[in-house]
């Protein structure tokens, strides 16, 4: 498989961590092998030199020229519609299912313990009972007359 997620004019990148954390940005120009100029006209991240350590690219690429004002970049931003693209990716609904479970209140995590235990004990019977079918219906039945019988 072939490696396709470049570092280039117009990725969008997702900021792991740093003052703005959690938030995506637009690579407008590359600096040097370590550092891009980011810009986030939609995600509040004003245009600024950014380590590529701090970010990891994800498969979006907006079309602009290198070093556009930030005019154009929220123009291709709107246009790519990158905001609802990022939020159906599976990726953001893993760091939103994080996020919401870290703020689970104490009582919370006691009903997801009960509803977890509810839905395994459903499951188990549910087996069970396939398994008791499964073992009647595949049992092997003796001819009548072979009891007692020798030969």
């Amino acid at each position: 498989m072939v490696f396709r997620c470049f570092v280039e004019v117009g990725r969008v990148a997702y900021i792991s961590f740093g003052s703005h954390a959690r938030k995506l940005v637009a690579i407008a120009d590359v600096i040097d092998q370590n550092r891009a100029l980011v810009d986030g006209p939609c995600t509040q991240v004003r245009r600024q030199a950014m380590p590529f350590k701090c970010m990891q690219l994800t498969d979006f690429i907006l079309k602009f020229p290198h070093s556009a004002h930030q005019k154009y970049v929220r123009q291709a931003w709107q246009k790519a519609d990158i905001n609802t693209k990022w939020a159906a990716t599976r990726w953001a609904k893993q760091i939103e299912a994080r996020e919401r479970k870290a703020k689970m209140t104490d009582f919370d995590c006691f009903k997801v313990m009960k509803a977890k235990k509810m839905r395994n004990r459903i499951i188990k019977n549910e087996v069970k009972k396939l398994q008791k079918a499964a073992l009647l219906k595949a049992s092997p039945k003796k001819a009548p007359g072979t009891k007692g019988t020798a030969a």
